[in-house]
């Protein structure tokens, strides 16, 4: 997938998801999904820098000559609620995330705008005029029925579509996308309860973390939250006391769920794009360690019936299920009673998952 942070080197001519896309959950699949494979299915293989020259292939299997258009997911940098507060913004996926979850949707490219005095003052005429006409090319734009945009998020999606149409670019407005406790639906109806017929928004999501719902923040994201870092040397007092565990550093604008302990489901990932990576079963603590007077955040990975050296490895740790808050205990020997007690549980919870 193609990335570009200005109007210089982008694909064009382009089919537009426009939004924030922090979390590239299911409203926003549904969002991004008008616009994949917009322009058809090239007849040939060919690199993207020729595709627009070429021969496509349409769903009912007739040739066309129609120019290709290349499924973009335009976004903001950084995250306009950064940019109005002068605070950094921790985010559900930072950047190397968000490209790996657009591209395994089928995204051919990803913008990233930068969200700064001039871009947030221009009216939405003129973001139509200048971004999307201008710069982008675009052939066809889809958005959630709850965007806004230009000064002061004075337009409307509604005003969106008026404003494209004028330069005969369709716009698919997608409606809110509801979660009602199992699954998520279409609805117009907006509720502030967390867990059932709430929208599904990234608001909601870390709310959702916040709190240690992982099973509903998992439903919503519509895959397993994932923490994403390199094994770093720690203490090393896990191996002290039997279980030896894997220091993570984490992006620093990477979210953090609740502090506690997880179940979690652990993949090596390696250098290599078509290795498949290997799975391994563990714990994870993410605090403080107060058993022992810790003194900063830490995510520390504890993998069943693991030998061997991770130093230097990245790993995807998915959260699969909260198991206790973070507690300080009496002893080192009372700290390894209970993390024995939560290798049992967390055991018993990843192995119905894979049943299930």
């Amino acid at each position: 997938m193609w990335v570009a942070s200005s109007s210089e080197g982008l694909l064009m001519p382009t089919a537009v998801a426009l939004g924030k896309f922090d979390g590239v959950h299911l409203g926003h699949q549904r969002v991004i999904q008008p616009v994949l494979h917009a322009g058809g299915h090239l007849s040939v293989a060919s690199s993207p820098q020729s595709k627009e020259n070429q021969q496509l292939t349409t769903d009912n299997g007739q040739l066309t000559n129609k120019e290709y258009t290349y499924s973009t997911v335009v976004t903001f940098d950084p995250h306009p609620q950064e940019f109005f507060t002068g605070q950094p913004r921790t985010l559900l996926t930072p950047l190397d995330e968000k490209v790996q979850q657009l591209r395994s949707l089928g995204v051919e490219q990803l913008v990233l705008l930068p969200f700064d005095k001039e871009l947030s003052a221009l009216t939405p005429e003129e973001f139509v005029q200048r971004i999307l006409v201008q710069q982008l090319r675009c052939q066809q734009i889809s958005i959630g029925e709850d965007f806004c945009f230009g000064e002061k998020r004075s337009g409307t999606a509604k005003d969106l579509q008026l404003i494209a149409a004028k330069h005969n670019i369709p716009v698919t407005i997608v409606p809110l996308q509801t979660y009602t406790g199992d699954s998520p639906t279409q609805s117009n109806c907006v509720s502030t309860t967390p867990t059932q017929d709430a929208r599904i928004s990234t608001s909601l999501i870390r709310q959702t973390l916040e709190h240690g719902d992982i099973e509903n923040a998992n439903l919503l994201l519509g895959r397993p939250y994932t923490l994403i870092g390199v094994v770093v040397q720690g203490q090393q007092l896990g191996r002290t006391i039997g279980f030896p565990t894997a220091n993570l550093e984490l992006p620093k604008e990477k979210f953090l769920p609740h502090q506690g302990v997880y179940a979690v489901r652990v993949f090596t990932l390696s250098e290599t794009s078509d290795a498949t990576p290997s799975e391994s079963l563990g714990i994870m603590n993410l605090g403080n360690r107060p058993t022992i007077n810790g003194t900063y955040s830490s995510a520390e990975v504890h993998l069943f019936d693991w030998s061997g050296d991770l130093y230097g490895k990245k790993l995807a740790v998915q959260l699969v299920k909260f198991l206790r808050p973070e507690q300080k205990f009496s002893s080192l020997e009372a700290l390894k009673t209970q993390i024995q007690l939560d290798c049992i549980v967390a055991k018993e919870v990843l192995s119905a998952g894979a049943r299930s």
